[in-house]
């Protein structure tokens, strides 16, 4: 199974030994710093620190983490520059899978600045992007990350992540891929499956978005286990598992 969207950083080796035993061979780890950045290096050492210490600590219990790095919305400021050129070069050094996770958060002036020069990145050497879909005002946000995205990037490169019940309607019809995050104060399982169940299975990746919030290591293999004990296919099962996330990614 392939967990498409995870913060390693903020997790222990223990939640990694979990994930592995539950059947989860790959995640993918994306950057978000949740304290108050004091200037643009704190960033790149945070980069830094995925790259080189949490793929190996990982490693150590069998979970291999591919790495998505982008300036998180939470994380934006005036001057992005030395970011934006750290990302381009982890991208033409082939460093990370994807650009990630951007997107807007407050919708502020400078979030949507940032979020699209990412994108101009990304449409420039044809790199995936993981992007963040807010926990409030999400259906609103969402609108303009959709035009953002559409005036700036092919969509067939573009993740949209934590889709929910509420605004899959909004998305389900474009050339996007979805993510679909099973977490704590986010989406239950069922919930998920009743996703699923509906649109079917081509369009969408799994995640348990773990973080510093509450959240659930095993909530992928939860959902997968869950799908199989309801009767679904084995080759839509599969789709979510890991196949999907396999052709996207190119891991």
């Amino acid at each position: 199974m392939i967990d498409t969207h995870t913060h390693a950083d903020s997790r222990s080796s223990e939640d990694f030994d979990l994930m592995y035993t539950s059947g989860i061979d790959t995640a993918i780890t994306c950057s978000f710093y949740p304290y108050k950045l004091r200037n643009q290096t704190c960033l790149i050492n945070h980069f830094d620190r995925i790259l080189e210490y949490d793929t190996k600590r990982a490693e150590e219990y069998g979970l291999k983490l591919e790495v998505a790095l982008g300036l998180h919305p939470a994380n934006v400021s005036e001057n992005n520059d030395q970011i934006y050129e750290e990302i381009r070069r982890l991208v033409e050094e082939k460093k990370i899978v994807a650009i990630g996770e951007i997107g807007l958060d407050d919708n502020t002036i400078n979030e949507q600045k940032a979020f699209k020069k990412q994108l101009e990145i990304a449409e420039d050497t044809k790199s995936k992007v993981i992007i963040h879909t807010p926990r409030k005002n999400k259906k609103e946000v969402l609108k303009d990350i959709k035009i953002i995205v559409d005036e700036t990037i092919n969509p067939k490169l573009v993740v949209i992540d934590h889709i929910n019940p509420n605004v899959v309607e909004d998305v389900i019809d474009y050339d996007y891929t979805l993510g679909l995050t099973v977490q704590p104060q986010k989406m239950t399982k069922e919930e998920a499956i009743k996703i699923l169940d509906k649109y079917g299975f081509n369009k969408f990746l799994l995640n348990s978005d773990i973080s510093n919030k509450p959240s659930d290591p095993i909530s992928v293999p939860k959902t997968v286990r869950t799908l199989k004990k309801l009767g679904y296919k084995n080759s839509d099962i599969e789709k979510v598992a890991f196949k999907n996330a396999k052709k996207f990614f190119k891991i």
